[in-house]
C-alpha cells in the first residue's frame, strides 16, 4: 500500500506540472516515477521460517526526456529566442498510471478487510 501510495504521489505531481513551462531546458520539471522492487519480508514477530513476498519502492527516477520547446515569444518567461520549454509529461499515461495505482491500493486494501472479517469470523467461531 505504500508503494502504490508513493506511485499516486509522484503521478499526481507529474500531472500538476505538466503545463508549467520554463525559460531554459535546464531549469524545466522533470517527471518523476518510483522504481519498485521485489523483496522478501521475515516473518520475524511469528518466528516463521517462510517469507512473504512484498513490494517496496527502491528509489524515484527523475526523467532525462528532453522538454518540448514551444514559441511564445509574448511569454514572460521566454528565452531570447522567444522559446519556453515544457515538461514531458504525456498526461494520458499519467492518467492511465493514477488509475491503475488507485485500482492497486483499493485492492489491496479490500484485501486487509477480507482478512480481517476472516479474522474476526475465527474468532467468533469459540463463543456460543
Amino acid at each position: 500500500m505504500a508503494a502504490q501510495s508513493v506511485r499516486l504521489n509522484t503521478t499526481a505531481s507529474n500531472l500538476a506540472n505538466a503545463d508549467s513551462v520554463s525559460g531554459t531546458a535546464a531549469n524545466v520539471y522533470k517527471p518523476r516515477h518510483p522504481i519498485f522492487e521485489a523483496v522478501r519480508a521475515q516473518l520475524a514477530a511469528q518466528g516463521a521460517s517462510e517469507s512473504q513476498p512484498a513490494v517496496r519502492v527502491r528509489g524515484i527516477y527523475e526523467s532525462t526526456a528532453a522538454p518540448s520547446q514551444r514559441f511564445e515569444p509574448g511569454n514572460p518567461l521566454a528565452d531570447t529566442n522567444g522559446y519556453v520549454y515544457a515538461p514531458a509529461v504525456n498526461v494520458v499515461e499519467e492518467m492511465v498510471n493514477m488509475i491503475s495505482a488507485s485500482r492497486s491500493y483499493q485492492n489491496n486494501v479490500e484485501v486487509m478487510n477480507t482478512s480481517k472479517d476472516l479474522l474476526l469470523a475465527t474468532l467468533r467461531l469459540g463463543q456460543g
